[in-house]
């Protein structure tokens, strides 16, 4: 159940008797002429609305109303992978964030994974320059950077010969005059041997992310007390969780001030090991991962230099080694519910709420652009089903 309106609801609107994710009960939404959030009320609260002849009032009958998803981790879609972009792509970011706004999303971080040095800068330069012509669809709040400063054993599917030492001069090199486009960047943090680049990138305002990474407990603690915040993909390119060294994801998940992306598309990680994570932490939220055929059918396609076989919204080297998906955010909170791992509004929230806290960005609140989505949950069907009410 999908349907997209370019807009938030721009009109006078009450939307009663709704759940919303994070609050207790039932709820009325207040929505302005300007289609902002004006209030966000319990149901049982004595409120008298100033009348008005165009009022309308939209009874959810206790459905779920969220903010649209935010994917923090996305590589590309409709055939465009963003390391790839070239001037001549700006209207495909158009097209691409229309695309994901009609997915449910309402944010994005395009992630530019390891390929060379004037590649990472040329697709900044594009996404720079697109930024002030955003119009009314998924936001590209910023360039994630996956790589290079990757470990050679956990670089997964990114290419070797790209990979850079992580030293301070090298992080400038790729950065170059762009750091202010780059939100996210993930590293391996045993490779800084000199504890200098995390508190440096921080500097610059950009969140650290650890990932692809050989890290030690101890080594991920360090890295989160120089200003790592971020944990990407767990439980993919990094070390398995063991009773008696932990590594990365175990010093990530009982450190407060840590949130874990994750995919959950069924490949990367078993819903079993994803049910042991959500009991395990708190401070997690739902990446898609999704490449450039996202929103394209199954079949072989162009991958850097390389190919990708995708089957099933599963994306494949010829080697067989996992690359990524072609399925979008809300999917992966569908399968969670699905697959009996979690509540519906936790679900929701992992996908909503969760990643714009990861960027200190607020969740639903007063003051919001009332860009909504209304999710059913059919007892009969055991389905949730989502569509879009601005």
């Amino acid at each position: 159940m999908t349907k997209a309106i370019h807009s938030p609801i721009a009109t006078n609107v009450d939307i009663i008797n709704a759940r919303v994710p994070g609050y207790k009960g039932l709820q009325m939404l207040l929505v302005n002429h300007e289609g902002m959030i004006e209030q966000i009320l319990p149901m049982s609260t004595v409120f008298k609305r100033v009348p008005a002849p165009d009022l309308q009032i939209l009874d959810v009958a206790g459905d779920w109303i969220s903010l649209g998803g935010v994917d923090l981790q996305i590589n590309g879609a409709l055939g465009l992978a963003f390391p790839d972009l070239t001037t001549a792509d700006s209207h495909l970011l158009g097209e691409i964030s229309q695309f994901l706004w009609n997915v449910g999303v309402d944010g994005f971080l395009p992630t530019i994974v390891t390929t060379s040095v004037d590649n990472i800068q040329r697709s900044l330069a594009v996404i720079a320059d697109f930024l002030p012509s955003q119009k009314a669809d998924a936001k590209i709040l910023g360039v994630h950077l996956e790589g290079p400063f990757l470990n050679l054993q956990k670089r997964g599917a990114h290419p070797a010969e790209y990979l850079l030492p992580l030293t301070i001069e090298e992080v400038k090199r790729v950065l170059g005059d762009y750091a202010h486009v780059v939100k996210v960047i993930t590293l391996a943090p045993e490779l800084d041997v000199t504890g200098e680049v995390i508190p440096y990138l921080r500097s610059l305002g950009i969140t650290v992310s650890l990932g692809h990474s050989q890290a030690t407990a101890t080594q991920a603690q360090r890295a989160f007390e120089l200003g790592a915040t971020m944990v990407t993909h767990a439980f993919n390119a990094m070390p398995p969780l063991h009773h008696r060294e932990p590594g990365l994801l175990g010093a990530a998940i009982i450190h407060p001030d840590v949130m874990c992306g994750f995919i959950a598309d069924g490949q990367h990680v078993s819903p079993i090991m994803l049910q042991i994570l959500l009991r395990a932490s708190k401070g997690l939220f739902l990446v898609s991962d999704a490449l450039a055929p996202l929103g394209l059918p199954d079949g072989v396609y162009p991958w850097d230099s390389r190919q990708i076989e995708v089957k099933n919204g599963t994306a494949r080297l010829p080697d067989g080694t996992l690359s990524g998906t072609t399925l979008p955010l809300l999917v992966g909170v569908q399968n969670l519910v699905k697959w009996g791992i979690c509540d519906v509004e936790t679900a929701i929230l992992l996908a909503t709420d969760a990643p714009r806290q990861a960027l200190a960005l607020p969740g639903i609140t007063k003051s919001q652009a009332a860009n909504l989505l209304r999710w059913h949950w059919d007892e009969g069907t055991t389905e949730l089903t989502w569509q879009r009410l601005g």
